[in-house]
């Protein structure tokens, strides 16, 4: 689009393809950059959970609900779009912004929109996992969302980390940056794993990286 530079893991926007609609709940995972001053003029969106974690500059926000603010390298802002909410996504700085979108399909449609942001520090994720965000029964998180899924984030630095998957669970795993080895799989920026009938997950290298833990 010029002013963004866009990769999708599932079909979105003009790119459809019937084999990548979704990942279980995970119906948009979207890794952008967005060039300064530009951004997403009002639009709509409903029945829907959508997070999206800064990687890089600040993202600013507004809403139909009132709501105003901004996102630093490191922190999420998410929404409930539910019964409707009309929104807009600008980069007001003049550095490129760089994030990942993601949209969870809701266990149920017309609830109430909301809007909300989180800051998280570096040491948070540093060689370890940082539970962003989740719906998951049983699972406390600074986000709740309304599906039973988990968002992890973790920055490693020549380091090992596993994930344990309960049965029937599906895995989505992105590499933001560096070089990653999954389950003996070599991973580089910009890589996506998905994972089914997987009993544990076990990373290593340096690196950024985002998983979901998804109901099937």
């Amino acid at each position: 689009m010029g002013w963004l530079d866009t990769h999708y893991s599932f079909s979105f926007a003009n790119y459809h393809d019937p084999k990548y609609m979704n990942w279980g709940p995970l119906r948009v995972f979207n890794d952008d950059v967005m060039s300064p001053g530009r951004g997403f003029d009002e639009h709509p969106h409903q029945n829907m959970e959508i997070i999206t974690y800064v990687l890089d500059g600040k993202l600013t926000h507004r809403d139909s609900m009132g709501n105003k603010g901004a996102v630093s390298k490191g922190g999420i802002q998410y929404m409930t779009a539910g019964t409707g909410v009309v929104h807009a996504e600008y980069n007001d700085s003049n550095q490129p912004v760089h994030l990942v979108q993601m949209w969870v399909l809701p266990q149920r449609n017309g609830l109430k929109p909301n809007y909300g942001q989180k800051n998280f520090k570096e040491k948070d994720r540093k060689n370890k996992w940082l539970l962003t965000a989740s719906g998951q029964p049983g699972t406390l998180a600074p986000v709740q969302i309304h599906q039973d899924a988990s968002l992890y984030i973790a920055q490693l630095n020549h380091n090992k980390l596993e994930h344990e998957f309960q049965p029937h669970r599906l895995g989505f795993l992105f590499v933001v940056e560096g070089t990653i080895t999954a389950n003996e799989e070599k991973l580089q920026t910009g890589d996506a794993v998905r994972m089914a009938s997987q009993d544990q997950l076990v990373l290593e290298g340096t690196g950024e990286i985002v998983l979901w833990d998804l109901d099937t």
